[in-house]
């Protein structure tokens, strides 16, 4: 069993930037990929990145160049910086934990979810 928890979340202009953590419990942290999704109203639950327990990542089309992912294992942390943010970023973030090796791009292969973050970005 892994409890995610995220923080970091907020509100900020366009051109900003956050940096999202998310916490979990459990001594298999490292063991697991990481992923972050994101809510936004109206909308379906969609892949943002992820970073496997080797490093590996993968990024959404739609924020490449822009956020980063990145793990500490040795703080059962995971992290989704975010630069040059866009009013169209503005969701509910999620981070999820999933048992596979690499990184996997839909929810429904994620086993653990956090309660999530809210990101508003004003134009």
């Amino acid at each position: 069993q892994v409890q995610l928890v995220e923080s970091g979340g907020g509100l900020v202009q366009a051109g900003g930037s956050l940096r999202l953590s998310c916490a979990a419990s459990g001594r298999t942290f490292g063991s697991y990929t990481m992923g972050w999704f994101r809510q936004a109203p109206g909308k379906e639950r969609e892949f943002v990145a992820g970073i496997s327990w080797i490093g590996g990542r993968l990024y959404a089309d739609s924020v490449k160049g822009r956020f980063a992912i990145s793990r500490d294992n040795a703080k059962n942390t995971a992290y989704l910086e975010m630069e040059s943010l866009k009013p169209e970023d503005t969701a509910v973030y999620y981070c999820a934990a999933d048992r596979a090796a690499w990184v996997r791009s839909h929810s429904y292969e994620y086993d653990y979810w956090g309660q999530g973050t809210q990101v508003t970005v004003s134009s």
